[in-house]
Order: structure tokens, then sequence, then C-alpha cells
């Protein structure tokens, strides 16, 4: 593989758990695999006084425990970290920053070229890209300049347009990466290879044969210390914004012209434009929200929401989130897409589900659950990353009597297979000037346009339900009765707890 052109990677907040846990186990990944450029540093930045020797030690801790290669600290590395302490709020203070990365510059030899990652609080996300303006650091008339902006983009539509529009006075959209790690996973690009690489899955890829689609990411784990962002978070806001509906493009969208960034994107931004409009009277109809309670799991008593640090006790924010929803354009005319995500479900999986029209004629089997799970297509993007088929086979012996049966690959069974972590893939294809697995900004704002109606509805009507569900159980019952018929979710395990389900 190319390795990326000579630079320096500056952190903003580098001192805090996403630097330790996940971007710098994913650059001591990339060093041991040789992918980082012969003259590269990374300078860390944050408002926490630190030595370049304490920063080394506090990372050296971080690739121990997070780096995906399990071998130690690779040789040479810890001396490609460097520190800078300084009030990020204030702008006087850029001009010592510019100074320390200007000295870094020369004495690396990174040719003038830098990324700056913003690993802050959203409420530093425009005023970082200003203060660097001011020090003339986003021009890239003498080597490049790329911003990579982390989620949560905007907390609404109004925020988000007023968010993007302030950094497009700062950078121009090609040097704005907005970072979405699940589009690192190796499954969800796999996506793209499985659709269009495939003659046996393309020409059913329509309403024509496929009856509906649901996309499902659950963690077994509640919010943790995390109760003061999530009650200004919530699940809608968490994940379905950006996680989920990326994840849906990716199945829906059209063939691309070319494999490159710009084509990919484009036609991204037309399925998140082409989505129907749930209107506030229709959110009721079409979204199911809910909030884990008070449970036995396991035999263990677990605390439900209101019952964690940092959560107000009379709490109506949403930890599940189920939706049903269409888009409207050629392909998927009519057909129902089913968005599900939760804290405190019986397990951690992300995973998207085919369902293909069931045979006009039932020849064989008479039983309805068996003629359900058939002709299912499971794409699994965490854990256990690969493809499962399930469709009816014959039982030996007399008779016509059907059984599911199942056809699987996992990434896992792959000789010698190496699966780079979400970061690792993203912060390499961020040095070599590969947007493609960022969000642009119009898809961005397609999709608060679409989940905008929904928050304002919860927000202007709070007759509309929150459903307490079991800690260990799938979520609210009522999730189920959005699938249409004797249909429902697919459950890749069994609930947990057997507790009471109500409303909050």
């Amino acid at each position: 593989m190319k390795r990326p052109d000579n630079h320096i990677l500056v952190i903003f907040g580098a001192s805090g758990d996403l630097t330790r846990r996940k971007l710098v186990p994913a650059l001591a990944d990339l060093h041991k695999q040789e992918l980082l450029p012969e003259k590269f540093a990374v300078l860390g930045v944050g408002r926490t006084p630190l030595s370049d020797d304490q920063f080394r030690e506090k990372m050296s801790t971080g690739i121990s425990e997070f780096a995906s290669k399990k071998d130690g600290v690779p040789e040479g590395f810890l001396e490609r970290l460097h520190y800078y302490a300084f009030n990020t709020k204030e702008g006087g203070e850029y001009e010592g920053f510019k100074e320390r990365l200007q000295a870094l510059d020369r004495e690396t030899g990174s040719q003038n070229n830098f990324i700056f990652y913003l690993a802050t609080p959203p409420s530093m996300y425009s005023l970082i890209p200003r203060y660097l303006a001011e020090q003339g650091l986003n021009k890239d008339d003498q080597g490049f300049r790329r911003l990579i902006v982390e989620k949560p983009f905007g907390r609404d539509l109004e925020s988000a347009l007023e968010l993007n529009k302030e950094l497009l006075g700062y950078f121009r959209e090609e040097q704005i990466y907005r970072i979405d790690h699940y589009l690192g996973k190796e499954t969800v690009q796999n996506l793209l290879v499985t659709r269009f690489s495939n003659g046996i899955y393309e020409p059913l890829w329509n309403r024509n044969y496929i009856h509906h689609v649901e996309v499902t990411s659950s963690e077994d784990i509640g919010v943790g210390g995390r109760g003061g962002y999530y009650e200004e978070s919530g699940a809608l806001r968490d994940m379905v914004q950006n996680h989920l509906l990326l994840l849906t493009s990716l199945v829906a969208m059209e063939p691309p012209a070319l494999i490159n960034a710009e084509s990919i994107r484009d036609e991204i931004v037309k399925v998140l434009q082409s989505l129907r409009p749930i209107s506030k009277e229709e959110v009721e109809k079409y979204v199911i929200r809910g909030q884990y309670i008070e449970s036995q799991v396991r035999g263990q008593q677990v605390k439900g929401y209101r019952q964690e640090q940092g959560v107000d006790p009379q709490s109506r924010v949403e930890t599940f989130v189920a939706m049903k929803f269409f888009i409207d354009n050629w392909r998927w005319a009519g057909v129902p897409f089913y968005i599900r995500t939760g804290k405190m479900l019986p397990t951690r999986v992300t995973e998207i589900v085919i369902h293909f029209q069931p045979t006009p004629h039932h020849l064989f089997a008479d039983d309805e659950a068996i003629i359900r799970n058939q002709n299912q297509l499971v794409i699994r993007i965490q854990p256990d990353e690969g493809l499962l088929l399930k469709f009816g086979m014959k039982v030996p012996g007399a008779g016509f009597r059907v059984q599911e049966v199942n056809m699987d690959f996992h990434y896992s069974e792959l000789a010698d297979a190496y699966l780079p972590s979400a970061y690792e893939r993203l912060l390499l294809d961020c040095m070599l000037g590969d947007p493609t697995l960022y969000s642009r900004g119009d898809a961005v704002e397609a999709a608060w346009k679409f989940i905008d109606p929904i928050l304002q509805a919860w927000k202007e009507q709070p007759c509309i339900k929150v459903h307490g569900y079991p800690a260990g159980s799938w979520g609210p019952e009522e999730s189920d009765d959005l699938i249409e018929g004797e249909m429902t979710w697919r459950y890749p395990c069994k609930n947990l707890s057997d507790g009471t389900y109500c409303e909050l």
C-alpha cells in the first residue's frame, strides 16, 4: 500500500480518553505495518500540563491495552509523540502553538503538511478552526491542511447548518473530514463490494425482490459514567442520525459511476435526500422510543437509566429507538426500512438484514415461522464480522419437509487476515487524502433534515409515550408492531431478562 506524504498530526484534546483508547493505538498499529510516513510526528495539544515524556508514558499504557496488534509498544513509535499545553479557548495563545508546530516541522522534516484532529467537546468545533485560520494554518499553498471533526456534528438541523457555515468560513469542504467510525469497519466497506461485484445480488437489490430491510445496532451495556452526556444526546442523536442512516445509505445507494470519493458520496447524499419525511403528526406511528428500567440480568440486579449517575430521576431521554421509514425513489418505492438501536439489550451486535420476498405460493413449507426466516441475507458488522445467508432445504427422508439452513462466511476464517480497527483505516485514509469514508457536509444536513421533526415532536408533545423496557430485553414490545403482518425483528439471541414492560 502507498505510504502517505510526510506530515504532522495535531490532536486537540490529546489528554482525553479518545486519544489514549483509539487514536494513538491506531497510529501504533499503522507504525507496526510501516504505513506511516517516514517523516511523521504527532503533536498532542491539551490544557493539561504534560511533558513529552509524561504524554508518551500515558499513551504507552493505551497502546498496551487497546492496540489491535497485542505485541507491546512498537520500537521507535513513542519518539514520534510530542505534547504542547496551552489554553485552546484563547486565540492569543495560538501564536505560541504555531511556533511550536513550525519548530517540530523543521525538526521532523514533515514538509509543512498538517492534519488537525478535533478530539474535543463540540463547543470547540468552530472555535479552534477560527483560531487556526487567524494564524494562517488553514492555507494549503505550501503544504496540505486537513481538519478531522468528530461527532456529534450539531444537535439538530439548525446547529448543523450553522456549524457547516462556520467551518466553511475557515476551511474548504475538501479540507474537512467529518469522521464516523462506523464507516471504517471492514464489513461496512464490504457492503459496496458485496453489492456491486456480484451479479447474483445486484439484480435482486430492489423493490421487486426485497420485502424489507432492517438495521440493528444494540449494546449490552448502559450509559455508565456518561449519564450527563447521554441526557443531552439520547439514542436518536447518538446513533440514528449518523451511524445508522449512513449504513442505510450504503445499503440503498445506486451504483456509483466510479469508485472514488465524490461518486460514492454523491450516491449517499441522494439516498438521504430521498428519505420520505416523517411529519410531527406521524412520529408516534412510525417511531418508538424506550428507556431501560431496573431488572434482573443473569441473576444480577441491574440499574435502570434513571438510577444512573448524572441522570435526571424523571428523565424522558430515550435509550432505545425503533423506526420505520421509506425511501422514495425508483429502486425502493414501497419497501419499508426499519432501524433499531438501544442500550442494555441482550447482546452487542450491529447487523443489516435483507429480507427477500417469499415465494408467491408455498409448495413445501406450512410453518409460517420457517417461511418468514427463509431468504435472509445477514450482514454482520460487529462482532464476528461476516455474511450469513438463510434459506430453506429439504430434510432427508420421505416427504418434502423444509428446514432452514445457513451458509456463512466469517472474516476470522481467512488465513492470516488482519482486520484493521475503524480509526486505523480512517486515519490512514485522511493521511492519503481520501475522504470516501468521511461524511460530506450536505449528507450531514440531509440526515438532520430527516431527524429534526422527530426531535421537535418529542419536545413539543410530551404525550408521546416513552416505553420502559427491562434491562436485558430487546426493547419495548411495541417495536414489533412497526413491522407488518406476522413478521418481527430478527433476534440474534433471546431476552436475558423476564422483567415487566411499562409506560414511563
